[in-house]
Order: structure tokens, then sequence, then C-alpha cells
């Protein structure tokens, strides 16, 4: 069996996504299409816009074959953890083939020169990054400023063709088969927030419910996903996550990932002040992104050690949903190098590493039903 993948969030699912699908198959002629997708809360450090299991309702229903779920402590990581996180299980799947992924630049071997560069960084590089950390930029900035110097790649300006290259650096550092397959991106670009055109990013769908526009929403999503979008965008988490930080001693605050810097001072002040501390601590150097992320772990507890730990411990595959009739393709993840999780007694059989981070997920489900009021299905959908 031949397996494409994709890594994902859809939050929202819209025509964008739809035709990378119909693209993924059509370029890699895959028997199935895998999607290892975001739970409850992604990568911004937010909370998704719809639980994880009607999302991966809505992957289905466009082409997916079978959704699993990319673990928690991954998910709400930076693109560098992020991706690293996602080919550790991908690469434990044998028949995993392919990696779909869209970019601004669909140039796969400018990815695979770039991205054997950037896993042996040179001197002069390492010395004009810091030379720019001391300018006041952040850190993300600083490496795509030299190395976009350095390399003459146009590929470090944009957040698709980044994310790319990280998974094409984490791909090469594990020395896998899996061949990626980087496919143009069509429509408006992933910063924009406009909704005109076919395919408007995900950015723009979730602002333009947030201002209320649901009928230039409608136009860019599938209707059966438009139809379960909540009427209002409501959450709570800000709250919960200031509480945290609080209740966190600095110490503490300084083992979470990508909280260095005296910044767990910063967090400590701005949460005891403001409702608005995200927007507060963003800066030239440390974005917004960065700061909710943070903000995320310390609520749900998420150590940066425990992250890198479990980069090299077994974890397992979570089912979110599947087609019924893909026996085949069950049978495939099933003879995977880790655990599937099929049934509660799979669960139950993890230990180690792998249990405290399903232990995580159980916990970051929980913290998403209070926040949204939205209580998840708990069983994989079937279609």
């Amino acid at each position: 069996m031949k397996i494409c993948a994709i890594i994902c969030e859809y939050n929202p699912f819209h025509n964008g996504h739809a035709y990378h699908i119909r693209q993924a198959k059509a370029l890699t002629g895959a028997d199935a299409v895998l999607c290892l997708m975001s739970g409850n809360f992604v990568q911004r450090g937010e909370a998704a816009i719809l639980d994880k299991r009607t999302r991966a309702k809505h992957a289905l229903l466009f082409g997916a074959d079978a959704v699993l779920e990319l673990p928690v402590l991954f998910a709400t990581s930076n693109a560098e953890l992020f991706a690293k996180g996602a080919l550790s299980l991908l690469a434990k799947i044998p028949d995993v083939t392919h990696l779909c992924f869209g970019a601004e630049h669909a140039d796969k071997e400018e990815f695979l020169r770039l991205a054997a560069l950037l896993n042996d960084e040179p001197q002069e590089v390492s010395t004009r990054i810091n030379a720019l950390l001391g300018d006041g930029l952040s850190y993300a900035k600083s490496y795509a400023t030299a190395w976009t110097e350095f390399s003459g790649s146009p590929l470090l300006s944009s957040p698709n063709d980044i994310l790319g290259l990280e998974y094409t650096k984490a791909i090469l550092a594990q020395n896998s088969q899996i061949e990626i397959v980087p496919v143009k991106r069509e429509g408006n670009g992933y910063l924009d927030e406009s909704l005109s055109g076919v395919f408007a990013s995900a950015s723009a769908v979730r602002k333009g419910l947030l201002r209320g526009e649901r009928e230039c929403v409608a136009s860019q999503l599938p209707h059966e996903v438009f139809s379960d979008l909540p009427k209002t965008v409501q959450s709570s988490l800000s709250i919960m996550e200031r509480t945290a930080i609080l209740l966190k001693s600095k110490e503490e605050l300084r083992g979470v990932l990508d909280c260095a810097e005296g910044l767990e001072n910063a967090l400590k002040r701005a949460a005891a002040e403001t409702d608005g501390f995200v927007e507060k601590l963003t800066s030239t150097r440390y974005t917004a992104s960065r700061i909710r992320r943070i903000a995320l772990h310390t609520l749900l507890n998420i150590r940066e050690d425990f992250i890198r730990d479990s980069l090299n411990a077994p974890l397992y595959l979570a089912p979110l949903g599947y087609r019924k009739e893909r026996a085949d393709l069950l049978a495939s993840l099933s003879r995977a190098n880790l655990p599937f999780l099929a049934s509660g007694k799979d669960v139950k059989a993890l230990t180690g590493v792998a249990r405290e981070c399903f232990e995580k997920e159980e916990f970051a489900d929980l913290i998403y039903a209070v926040a949204t009021g939205v209580t998840p299905n708990s069983s994989p959908i079937l279609l």
C-alpha cells in the first residue's frame, strides 16, 4: 500500500484544503490519504474553532481516508518541534511513502537543497543570527534573515514554505524514505484577511467569523463545514491561562518551551495586570503566537523537557476518524511500529512517556470543553 500523508489543522476546513487533498491524490497516485491533524488546540496556541472530531469528519467528507491526532504537546509547539513531532509518528508507519504540503514555492529540489543546508549551520550564519537578535529581532526573524542572506533561497519568507522546510529537515534528519510533495498554494496568501476569491486562508475565515461576516465566510467553505460552525466564537481560555501563570513559580515557567531571557518575569506581571496580556507582551522580539503557546503550555502543564523526551519515545497512533470501507488502511496502521489505539484496552496498555502523553491529551480535551462549552465526542468518526 502507498499512503500519502498530510499534516494539518483544518481550523476550519475550507475550499483550499479540499483542493490540496485532490492534488495530493493526483500527484502521488497514493492508495490512501492519511491526515495527521492537530486536536482541540492548534499551533498558534489557541483553541480550535471546532472540536477535533468535527474537523476530522470534514476531512473525511472531502477526500481523506483516515485522520490521526497529532499529540497536543507537538501540535502546540513552535514550527520545528511541530514538524519533528509529526514526522516522528509518520516515519514509523511503513506504508507512508509521501508527505504532501502546501507551499508558496512548490520546488521540491529547492526544499531538499535548503533543508540539507539548514541541518548543518555554519559559524557565519550563527554569528549573523546573534547579531540580529542583538538588534531586537525575534529569533524566527533573525534566523530567516541570516539564512536568506547566506543561501539566496526564497523559502524562508512565507509561513507555508517555512513549515515545509521544517518537514523536509525532519525527514532528512531521520533518514526517512518519505518523499516530499509540495503543492503550489492557490488563492489568497496565508496572512491575507480578505474573503474574496475562491481560496481564502483559514485565518481570514476565522477573523471573518469574529467580525460577524458569515455570508462572506460561507462562500469559502463547503456547505457541510459552514453548517457546523458556531454562531459565535467564544472561549474563556485567557482567564485560565492567566491564573495558571500566576500559580506557577518563575522557575516552573522557565521550564516551558520558548520561555527564556527573563520572559517569565514579564509574563507574571502582565497576567496580574491585564486580560490582554498576550497583546501587551507582543513585540518585534516576541510574537503573539509564541506568547500564546507559552501561556497554553503553562495551563496544560507541558514542559519543554517532556516534549523533547517524547520525540525519542515510542508514543502511539490515535485515530480521530476513518472510512468504514478502508479496512486495508486500518490494517496498515496497525502494523506500524507504534500502538494503534483502536479500543480502551489499547489505551490502558500504554506505559511510560506514551501514557503521560495520552493523559496530557485527556486534560487538554477537558480544558477545551471548559473554555468553549463544547464537550467533544469521544469516539472516532466513521464514514
